[in-house]
This record gives C-alpha cells, sequence and structure tokens, in this order.
C-alpha cells in the first residue's frame, strides 16, 4: 500500500515532454510510480486530480530569505505558490559568516541592497552563528515547510574578514583574498550552494556606500572561484551593471573554465541600454564555446516598484505637504489628501531631488494602473501620461487621484527594468534562449516596493494562459523552466522532475481557477515590520517530501522541508 496517490491528474513532469493523464505514487519522501490512470493501487491517502495538473514543485533559485528563513518555518510568500525549493543568499548579501561587532553592519547591508526592514531583521534572528557552517546549522536545525539552500554572500565574507576595509571596498591584498578563499572553501564543504556577489551601483547599503565586493578587483574574483574549484562543488552567482560587457565575460569565462564551476548572472533588460541583452546572451555563448558555463538568469516579469501611500516611494512622496501627513494612520492620511485644499498644496508643490528618483518619481508614461487582477503588461494607452492626455490633466493629478482609491490601498506599476519598449518582448526572447534559466524573483526582498514572490504561479496565469499582447507559452515549457531547468542549475539532481526515484515534491493545481490578488501591505515581520505579499488561489495542493503541506491554500502544519546541502553541480 502506498502511502499516497495522486489520481488520474493531468502530470506535466517537469522534463519538457508532453502532458499526460496519470497516477502519481508516493511511498515516504519520494515518487515510486508514474503510470496510466487506476495503476497506483490502495495508499493510506488519495488526492482525487481529475481535472487537475499535477506538476513538480517549483524550484526558486533568486531568492532573499537569509534572515526569515531562521524564524518563518513557513519562507512565505514562496511557499503560498507552489514553491518548494528556494535558493538564498544572492547578489552578495546575507548574514554569515557574522563576527558579533558585525551583526548591525550586515542587518543595514541587508536592509538598504534588498529593502528589509532592518527592525525585523534585528529582532527575528538569534544569531546562534558565527562562520557559515555554525549558519548552516542554524537552519538544518528548524522543521520547515519548504527545503531552502544558501550561498556564500560575498559581503559578510569581505566584512569579516578585512573589517572595515573591507566594508568600505578597499582593494584585498593577497593575504585577505587567501583568508576569503579558505572560508568560502569551508562553507561549501559544509553545503553551501555557492557564492554570490554584487557589482553594480544599485545595490548600496543603508548607510549609502556601494555593497561590500563591488568594486572587487579580478584577483579577488578569481581567488574566491578557485575556492569553489578546490571544493569541487557550488555555483558562483553575480549581479552586475556590465557597464563593459567584454571585460566581466573575460574573468567570468576565465573563472569558470579554470574552476569547472558555473557562472550565473542577472541577465535584464536596461532603458540606459535597451539592446544590450542580446549583447549578453551572445557573450555567454561565445564563453561556453570556448569551455566555460556561464548561464544567464532571467526575468518571467519585469523588475518593478509598486507606487502607493503604504510604499516606499511615490510620485509625491518628497513633497513637503505631504512629508507632513506621512506619519498619519492610513485612513486619516487619505481623508486629508481628499480635501480640496490639501490636494491642491501638495499638486502645486515642487521639489528638488535626486536625478534619479526624479526620473522614477516622473516617468508617467512608465506608471499604470495595477489593477484586480493585476496587469504587469499594460499598453502604452493605460499610463497614467495617456490617461491624463485623453482626460485633458496633468499627470501628476491622475496618479494622486489613483493613489487614493480603495481607500489609498491602490498601487501603481513602475516596470523598472524589462519593459522599455512596453511590452514583454525581450523578456520573451530571453526566456526562449537556449541555455538561459528562470530567475529574479526576488522573494523576501524589496518588502516595501514589490512583491515578485508570485512569478512561478505567474508563469502560468500570464504566459500560458492569459496572455494578449503576444504568444503564449507552452505549458510543459513554462513548467519546465521553473523544475528540471531550476534544479539543474545547482545540481539539485533529486527534484524538479515527476518520476519515479525522484523527490515528492508535487503541486496540484487547479489551472482554470488560479488566480493571484493585488498585492497588499501586510504588518506580520517580526517588530511589525511591514512587507508586500500577493496572495493566491488555486493550489489544491503542496507537497514536499511526500508530505501535503498546504491544502486548498492552506497551510497544514506539516513541517517536511530541510536544509539542502552538499550539492555538487557537475560543470558542463
Amino acid at each position: 500500500m502506498h502511502d499516497l496517490v495522486i489520481r488520474q491528474g493531468t502530470v506535466v513532469d517537469g522534463t519538457g515532454s508532453p502532458s499526460v493523464v496519470a497516477d502519481v505514487a508516493i511511498d515516504g519522501d519520494r515518487i515510486v510510480e508514474v503510470g496510466p490512470p487506476g495503476s497506483a493501487g490502495p495508499a493510506r491517502r488519495t488526492i482525487d486530480a481529475d481535472g487537475r495538473l499535477v506538476t513538480p514543485g517549483w524550484v526558486d533559485v533568486h531568492t532573499h530569505y537569509d534572515g526569515q528563513a531562521t524564524w518563518d518555518p513557513e519562507v512565505s510568500p514562496s511557499g503560498w505558490h507552489g514553491v518548494t525549493t528556494v535558493v538564498m543568499g544572492n547578489c552578495g548579501v546575507g548574514f554569515a559568516p557574522a563576527a558579533p561587532e558585525r551583526r548591525e553592519w550586515l542587518i543595514q547591508l541587508m536592509e538598504g541592497v534588498e529593502d528589509i526592514p532592518g527592525t525585523a531583521l534585528a529582532e527575528g534572528m538569534s544569531w546562534n552563528w558565527e562562520t557559515f557552517p555554525e549558519y548552516l546549522d542554524e537552519l538544518d536545525r528548524m522543521p520547515r515547510v519548504l527545503d531552502v539552500a544558501a550561498l556564500v554572500p560575498h559581503g559578510a565574507v569581505r566584512a569579516y574578514v578585512m573589517g572595515d576595509r573591507g566594508a568600505a571596498n578597499e582593494e584585498a591584498n593577497a593575504d585577505d583574498i587567501a583568508a576569503m578563499a579558505e572560508i568560502v572553501t569551508e562553507a561549501i564543504r559544509a553545503g553551501a550552494a555557492g557564492f554570490s556577489t554584487t557589482r553594480t551601483v544599485l545595490h548600496r547599503a543603508k548607510d549609502g556606500e556601494l555593497a561590500a565586493g563591488t568594486t572587487a578587483s579580478v584577483d579577488e574574483l578569481l581567488g574566491i572561484g578557485d575556492a569553489l574549484g578546490a571544493a569541487g562543488g557550488g555555483v558562483f552567482e553575480l549581479a552586475s551593471d556590465m557597464v563593459v560587457p567584454a571585460d566581466e565575460f573575460t574573468w567570468m569565462a576565465e573563472l569558470s573554465r579554470r574552476t569547472g564551476r558555473t557562472v550565473t548572472f542577472n541577465c535584464l533588460q536596461s532603458d540606459v541600454w535597451p539592446e544590450q541583452w542580446r549583447e549578453l546572451l551572445d557573450l555567454s555563448d561565445a564563453a561556453n564555446a570556448t569551455g566555460a558555463h556561464i548561464v544567464p538568469q532571467v526575468a518571467g516579469r519585469p523588475a518593478c516598484l509598486l507606487f502607493g501611500l503604504e510604499s516606499s516611494v511615490h510620485p509625491f512622496i518628497a513633497h513637503p505637504t505631504y512629508r507632513a501627513l506621512r506619519g498619519l494612520p492610513l485612513a486619516e492620511r487619505v481623508a486629508r489628501m481628499r480635501t480640496p485644499e490639501v490636494r491642491d498644496e501638495i499638486l502645486s508643490e515642487t521639489v528638488d531631488v535626486d536625478p534619479f528618483v526624479n526620473y522614477l518619481l516622473t516617468s508617467f508614461h512608465k506608471l499604470f494602473p495595477l489593477g484586480d487582477p493585476p496587469d504587469y503588461e499594460p499598453g502604452p494607452e493605460a499610463s497614467v501620461a495617456a490617461i491624463a492626455a485623453r482626460e485633458g490633466r496633468t499627470p501628476e493629478s491622475v496618479a494622486y487621484d489613483l493613489l487614493l482609491e480603495r481607500d489609498g490601498h491602490e498601487l501603481l506599476y513602475f516596470p523598472l527594468l524589462g519593459y522599455s519598449h512596453g511590452d514583454f518582448g525581450a523578456m520573451q526572447s530571453m526566456l526562449e534562449r537556449p541555455g538561459t534559466v528562470l530567475g529574479l524573483g526576488d522573494g523576501g526582498a524589496h518588502c516595501g516596493l514589490l512583491c515578485d514572490a508570485s512569478l512561478p504561479t505567474y508563469m502560468l496565469t500570464h504566459w500560458v494562459r492569459d496572455r494578449e499582447r503576444g504568444e503564449r507559452f507552452g505549458l510543459e515549457r513554462a513548467v519546465a523552466m521553473q523544475t528540471s531547468e531550476t534544479a539543474a542549475l545547482y545540481g539539485f539532481a533529486d527534484r524538479g522532475v515527476l518520476a519515479p526515484g525522484f523527490r515528492a515534491d508535487v503541486n496540484v493545481i487547479d489551472f482554470d481557477a488560479l488566480r493571484l490578488a493585488p498585492p497588499e501591505m501586510v504588518h506580520d515581520l517580526p517588530a511589525g515590520g511591514r512587507r508586500l505579499v500577493q496572495r493566491v488561489t488555486g493550489y489544491d495542493a503542496t507537497i514536499c517530501a511526500g508530505v501535503p503541506v498546504r491544502l486548498a491554500d492552506e497551510f497544514t502544519g506539516e513541517r517536511p522541508g530541510r536544509l539542502v546541502r552538499g550539492t555538487r553541480p557537475a560543470p558542463r
């Protein structure tokens, strides 16, 4: 008798093969049979999946739950969206290694780079660790809903070895590099999934300084890469501005070739260089033709900002009259803003802000009502600028009135990266390009500005079912993108496919009823910290290691998840 049988569902196995109606039988934490309906035999527990999709659990390779995973067994909101494995520690920020005197600095680094409330991190984390292996042990102690894997963050390693010099991005000497390499080797051997760094000026600590490691020399990067090679495992992940792409690819390719390790980088469309992504993909192919293994990590939704009266930013955030109101409770603030005198005063004010901030706050052609259901691929006619032109009003007045809708809970959508031409054409080309991997959902991060942890669900609702402004992906392709392909990047050879012998991480989905709600602001982090979350309906079941952890979109109370250690992704 099987422990669990999922009967008569439409099985999309994660490999890209055509879907079939089948039973999936599970014993313990493993799939033991996938066969024709009725073939599985009796079971202690049965899930009727007739008319439902049955897929592997999603594997999300780009998250920032490094602090949250130490106190939150659900790892929400990713766990709400069918994710059964996350990789955290991306972009060079995290919390180990951590000398006691560096804890506050690490918190303000994460708060600045990833917009996670520092008060929540300070209250929520136990700090029962100093070294990276000790941090892994702390993660391992907590029974959790889904599996977590962790990268070693460059910023923490640099500050641990070099102190203030490392935090201030001073150049590392040979002894510094050797000490960092030793820490990374130890971490990989203890079970870290790899190493991460950042090379973008957008990543700044709360104190305004560049994230530690941003300007690291090629010698430092190669020295740390050699540590991955010596340890025989791990992926090297980075975010970069790619100001001179050829220079970045020179060291990335050398690192991969000489260590045998995979390098993955964040590949997005920028308004500054809207066609540069083509060059980045071509450079990846050229490097791989020489024996490197470089994997562009691409998005399934634009990297966006959500403007709202509860968010970190909106067009009137710097206006003096609004600033005098911002400390009021939302209902009172909205009531005051609706009065003609306050409205006129705010709209009449001009402010002097940083040029980049001014670009964000005044690019009304790229600002859209998000709506319900949320629309992440709106046409240009839906922009605030277009609405203003049709109505003979100023864009500022349109944005102002929109922000007051839904009693001040309305959100305006600003696609910062990935929407240079007002559609998903570039993103679709990147997703279709062989050798790319889906990522960049940033679960757990940017709490006051966005919530893209729902990306796995969005890949089905938008790209497969609902898209109207371009071609859709086949169901089998969209499932493979976020199961077998993401698992393979990190060498998770036991998951991402529904087949005998694989880990029993499974979703049962009511595809027709699958629905994303608009993001909403909640205050459920430690110390009352705020974050944007996005709820979902349509997951009949999410199963991790053979145990149903969510049924009908509700947590069952089960915690079969674990820390994923010791992966050894083979070089390609």
